[in-house]
Order: structure tokens, then C-alpha cells, then sequence
């Protein structure tokens, strides 16, 4: 399984999220104190998303961890 396919359930999540929420990808970057070019490389299955960048992420955006697993329908 490719870095991408795994990333791509919380991914689809986290892009779902910033797009209902109206903040800057680069805005939840700072908030999660990760660069901009880090969540992008995550978001594009080019970097692992981590545990704690799942936490950070999601403090960033206001909502659960679990939030970001949700399955998109």
C-alpha cells in the first residue's frame, strides 16, 4: 500500500474540513506547527501522516481526532 492510499481516508477528511471551515490550508499548517509544504506533501500522499500530526491537525481545524477517520460517503 502506497504512502498516498493510506493518507487518502483522513486526507479527503482534513481538505472536506478546511473547505466547510473557510481557513487557510497555510493557516492550519501554523496552527498544527507544521510548515505549509509538510501538510501539503501529507494531504498529497507524499509524506506519512503521523499520529501526532493527526492530533495537531486536528486541534488546529476545532475537532476530534476521530473526526478525521470518518469514512466519506
Amino acid at each position: 500500500m502506497t504512502i498516498e492510499e493510506n493518507n487518502k481516508p483522513v486526507a479527503l477528511n482534513i481538505r472536506k474540513i478546511i473547505a466547510i471551515s473557510g481557513i487557510k490550508q497555510k493557516t492550519v499548517a501554523q496552527k498544527a506547527g507544521i510548515s505549509e509544504s509538510s501538510l501539503g506533501a501529507m494531504l498529497n500522499g507524499r509524506k506519512i501522516i503521523k499520529a501526532a500530526d493527526i492530533l495537531n491537525i486536528a486541534v488546529a481545524l476545532g475537532v476530534s481526532p476521530a473526526d478525521l477517520f470518518h469514512k466519506n460517503n
